[in-house]
């Protein structure tokens, strides 16, 4: 399951996020979203975790979470289709 972790402050590193999520079950792949000009993060992350039931169980308990000072926001990432 994919989640997108928002409102991440701009030092926090992929490992971290890794570490914090782990605490629920294994993660597959962290990714935190990057400005393609300058380099600085966006902000948010995606987080993809193997099993369902503990990327639920993160989610619920992780969202609101203080991490650096800022509060997370954690939701269930919503996949577009191809509509062709």
């Amino acid at each position: 399951m994919i989640l997108v972790v928002q409102n991440i402050e701009h030092r926090v590193k992929e490992t971290e996020l890794t570490h914090l999520f782990n605490s629920y079950g294994e993660v597959v792949d962290t990714n935190i979203v990057y400005d393609t000009t300058t380099w600085e993060p966006k902000g948010f992350a995606i987080v993809e975790m193997e099993n369902k039931k503990d990327a639920t169980e993160a989610m619920l308990k992780l969202n609101g979470t203080k991490l650096h000072g800022k509060s997370l926001v954690v939701r269930k990432a919503q996949v577009i289709e191809n509509r062709s």
